[in-house]
């Protein structure tokens, strides 16, 4: 009598922890979801507000470097070399 009561209450409680588990994942999984997104947002805000100047500073350096590169092209651009296939 002892076994049967014993195993009874161990479907009760797998069963039981089924059913909350089904009532309560969607509610983990949501708030996981819903924390990481925060964490994204806020880190692509931080991105955000130090790019500004970032990109703003690679802007004129590559402005400076057009205006500093005004060189005049030469006609000759390097020496050929013909290579020979060996059999």
């Amino acid at each position: 009598m002892g076994f049967l009561k014993t195993l009874l209450i161990i479907i009760l409680v797998y069963y039981l922890l089924r059913l909350i588990g089904r009532w309560l994942a969607p509610k983990v999984f949501n708030y996981a979801a819903k924390k990481t997104e925060r964490h994204f947002r806020e880190a692509f805000e931080q991105a955000n507000m130090g790019g500004n100047t970032r990109d703003q500073n690679v802007q004129d350096l590559h402005n400076s470097q057009k205006s500093n590169n005004t060189r005049t092209s030469s006609k000759e651009v390097g020496e050929y070399i013909d290579f020979e296939e060996i059999e």
